[in-house]
């Protein structure tokens, strides 16, 4: 009688690992990050990828922590609305981002981003917020015409080193620096009543801040947009 040893099934070799400048597709690009848990954060643009350093208390995690303060006081004024820290963004098949923050209407108010089956973002948030070194960033070169393409109607960059603030709004496919009022107040074109005292953020003087943002979020348009925001909910509910 002839006898078989059993198959023996073949070893999958160990995947490369995940470097800044490899050329992947989208599902190689997941498959590698996922597979290295060292790595914090990664970003593929226009199928290069991104690995990131580690990041500063003051350059990055400090102006991180305003910013989402600012932001997540305007969410909780206002329904209908998400707030997100780091989250991947599936905008294309050769783009997978991973911005600091993300303020996006839900889906179900008519928002440009959905909720994948695995619990990725995809598709066009409505405001990306990322953090900077310096202008020489990535986040205002190739980043930047990759939100624009995809329709992310507001972009805002804080270029930690320089201590600037730059917001952008999309205005027929292309982007333009929001310009402050009389007063040094920028006010989203996207967001009603989301308004930002600049200078006194770059500062640190959050309770001026929140001050302007609440004076934002009691103005008649901030007001409507709520309403409109609450009856979009009941309407898809």
């Amino acid at each position: 009688m002839v006898t078989h040893s059993p198959r023996q099934s073949p070893t999958r070799p160990p995947l490369p690992p995940l470097e800044s400048g490899d050329r992947l597709t989208r599902p190689e690009f997941e498959q590698r990050y996922a597979a290295d848990p060292d790595i914090q954060k990664a970003e593929l643009i226009e199928g290069i990828v991104y690995v990131a350093s580690p990041l500063r208390f003051q350059q990055h995690a400090e102006p991180h922590s305003r910013l989402h303060g600012w932001l997540w006081t305007y969410q909780v004024s206002t329904p209908g609305l998400r707030l997100g820290i780091e989250p991947t963004v599936r905008l294309d098949l050769d783009n997978e981002l991973q911005p600091d923050i993300v303020l996006i209407l839900d889906e179900a108010v008519g928002g440009g981003a959905r909720l994948s089956p695995d619990g990725y973002l995809e598709g066009m948030p409505e405001l990306v917020v990322e953090i900077a070194a310096s202008s020489a960033a990535i986040d205002l070169g190739s980043k930047q015409q990759v939100y624009r393409r995809s329709g992310v109607l507001e972009y805002i960059v804080w270029q930690s080193f320089e201590q600037r603030l730059d917001w952008f709004h999309l205005v027929e496919g292309a982007y333009q620096l929001l310009q402050p009022d009389a007063d040094g107040i920028l006010r989203s074109q996207a967001f009603p009543g989301l308004w930002l005292a600049a200078e006194a953020l770059l500062n640190n003087q959050m309770a001026q801040v929140l001050e302007i943002l609440q004076q934002g979020i009691a103005s008649p348009e901030h007001t409507a947009f709520a309403q409109k925001l609450r009856q979009l909910s009941e309407q898809a509910g």
